[in-house]
């Protein structure tokens, strides 16, 4: 509005020209228009301001303001089509620059039109009445009737189809077949499932994270509780024990990140990495019968021998093939600790999200070990498609026919450590070892977590997210967000400026007074009245996350854990230089009920990227080198 006041203002006696006066007006109707728009804008951001997310009171005019805009959108059409046909008249002579300026304005009033639609096609929720009709509304109706059913039903199928909507526009450049139509259907209800029973916006969310985070920061700072650090005592008397298998996932970390490939090896080597590549790889290329999958330029195969500094006849078998349950691996000799390696990639690409996202459980069943437990459906059948490959096509009985005294080793990373892990679960190998790095926390049951204690190692670092994903885990955050959002009385937008510069510049956490204060944790155990308005619904997990024990889960989603035993790698001092950071880390022993909950933290993200892994394993490992002189002294 200001540029094109501003261009009215210095170009206003240029318009004496054939067709010049519908210019002249076109600028002043829009002047005035957006002034309008302004003025809308501007009162729907003052009235958005009051109250508190719990407390919609002082925001009650807000709708008839936004009908109000959504008026406004149709004369703003209007005249933005007006505006086209004029400017490109031929019947219009005025000066070029005029013309030009009339020409930015319109293409400037379509931009912000199109951008706006876009916006509120992506924010509308077309299930928002449909949920406050019949939860709020239709609180005293009987469920039971046929009618109620029936309406329930139509909900839950229309809730359901507007998630695959956008989970197939999310996934539009990908091409899709039954397995990913099959796919996209269970990830929808698995969402639909999740949001039906709460009435947040994402700022909600947003608010609900800056407050837990700055709440937990609040008590890392106390002193901790006696069973929490009994929770982080080493679980083995042997010392050492932990000294040598930090120094194997060190060495092994090194073969589950090259199975990433290029990517990986590009961004940790942003300077070099390209020419090294250009210049090495062409001379290194398998024969098809090695590799299966596209690698154009041969940069994949390069990058693992980068990084492995293994010999190309070292690799046994090369897949890069990606499809959804059909994830990338390779099969290589590793003469220095004499082991046939099956390095599994992680999440890289759509596919592999998607196959990460069907959570639903299934069931596996060891003949003669163990009784039916439950897994990972998606990671289950990725699992299953490399073991059919290692199995039925051979891969294991070649690599052993060359290395015939050499143990089974499989690693991988993230998506590639869980399938790691349920791959070692089906191979029936004596001298198997799996060495899983930041794996899913949501995949395996109880008695199957129990059962690969005894061949399975887990590495995690820090607050990695992922290794504490699970249905479970998730409700429990929900629940968390939906209590400290509800009860906080400080406006929304307080509480994002507030959380947005604790995150980029530190400080002391914020007290924000909320109305939890004062009440004894007994009353905290019945949801307050602020924070059943924001569930709509009450759902059988919500009910089932307010029991005395955190383990108990929700009873339509199992509770998994992570595989074999706990390597916990934390962060115990750093020491941040201009360039550089020096960071030192310690790690234990740990067991499942560590991760049974969702830490926030700006690190929560990177502490799951492999090259952290890697550094932390490092620092540990060279630690533990430089250590051993002194111990036998």
């Amino acid at each position: 509005w200001i540029g094109i006041l501003v261009l009215y203002a210095v170009h206003k006696g240029q318009f004496n020209c054939p067709g010049g006066g519908l210019l002249h007006s076109y600028l002043l109707v829009l002047l005035i228009l957006l002034a309008f728009i302004i003025c809308v804008l501007s009162a729907l951001v003052y009235i958005s301001m009051q109250g508190t997310i719990s407390n919609p009171g002082p925001r009650k005019p807000l709708p008839k303001l936004l009908y109000t805009r959504l008026l406004l959108y149709l004369p703003e059409f209007i005249w933005a089509v007006l505006g086209a046909v004029w400017v490109s008249d031929s019947s219009v002579h005025c000066e070029k620059t005029v013309i030009n300026i009339i020409m930015v304005t319109v293409i400037a009033s379509w931009v912000i039109i199109i951008f706006t639609v876009i916006g509120v096609l992506i924010v509308f929720d077309p299930l928002g009445g449909k949920k406050t009709f019949y939860f709020v509304d239709g609180v005293n109706r009987n469920l039971e009737s046929s009618q109620s059913g029936q309406l329930l039903y139509n909900m839950k199928n229309t809730a359901t189809r507007v998630w695959e909507k956008r989970i197939r526009l999310l996934c539009c450049c990908i091409v899709q077949d039954d397995d990913h139509r099959v796919a996209f259907t269970s990830i929808a209800e698995l969402f639909r499932n999740y949001f039906s029973d709460t009435d947040l916006v994402p700022s909600d969310i947003a608010a609900g994270l800056t407050l837990l985070h700055q709440e937990q920061d609040k008590m890392e700072s106390c002193l901790k509780e006696p069973e929490e650090v009994l929770c982080h005592s080493p679980s083995s008397p042997v010392t050492d024990d932990l000294d040598i298998e930090l120094e194997n996932a060190a060495h092994y970390m090194l073969f589950a990140a090259a199975a990433y490939g290029w990517p990986y090896y590009i961004y940790t080597n942003p300077f070099t990495a390209l020419c090294k590549l250009s210049g090495d790889c062409c001379g290194n290329r398998p024969t098809d019968s090695d590799i299966t999958g596209s690698d154009r330029h041969n940069f994949h195969f390069g990058s693992i021998l980068k990084i492995t500094g293994l010999q190309y006849r070292d690799f046994i078998h090369i897949s890069f093939h990606n499809k959804i349950y059909e994830i990338p691996f390779f099969v290589a000799l590793d003469h220095k600790k004499e082991a046939i390696v099956v390095a599994v990639r992680g999440t890289l690409s759509f596919e592999d999200v998607l196959t990460d996202l069907s959570a639903d459980c299934e069931d596996l069943t060891l003949e003669d070990v163990l009784e039916t437990g439950f897994v990972h459906k998606g990671i289950t059948q990725a699992a299953n498609y490399i073991y059919r490959k290692l199995i039925n096509d051979g891969i294991l009985n070649q690599a052993f026919a060359i290395a015939p005294e050499y143990k089974l080793m499989i690693v991988g990373h993230s998506l590639g450590g869980g399938t790691a892990s349920i791959l070692a679960i089906m191979l029936t190998f004596p001298t198997l070892r799996c060495y899983a790095f930041s794996p899913p926390g949501g995949l395996l049951s109880k008695s199957l977590a129990d059962y690969t204690k005894h061949f399975i190692v887990s590495v995690i670092v820090g607050k990695d997210l992922v290794a504490r994903l699970s249905m479970p885990n998730m409700e429990d955050l929900k629940r968390r967000i939906v209590r400290i959002v509800a009860n906080c009385n400080r406006p929304k937008y307080q509480i994002l400026l507030r959380g947005c510069w604790y995150e980029v510049f530190g400080g002391d956490p914020d007290d924000f007074p909320t109305e939890l204060d004062g009440r004894n944790q007994a009353a905290l155990t019945r949801p307050l009245l602020a924070e059943e308005s924001l569930m709509v619904q009450r759902s059988p997990s919500y009910s089932a996350l307010e029991d005395e024990s955190h383990l108990n889960s929700p009873p339509q989603y199992p509770r998994l854990y992570l595989p074999g035993k706990i390597i916990h790698i934390v962060e115990e001092s750093s020491s941040r230089r201009l360039c550089s950071s020096d960071i030192k880390y310690t790690a234990r022993w740990s067991n499942e009920r560590v991760f049974s909950s969702i830490l926030i933290s700006p690190k929560m993200v990177t502490d799951h990227m492999p090259d952290v892994v890697l550094k932390a394993l490092n620092s540990l490992s060279q630690e533990h080198g430089s250590c051993l002189p002194c111990r036998t002294q």
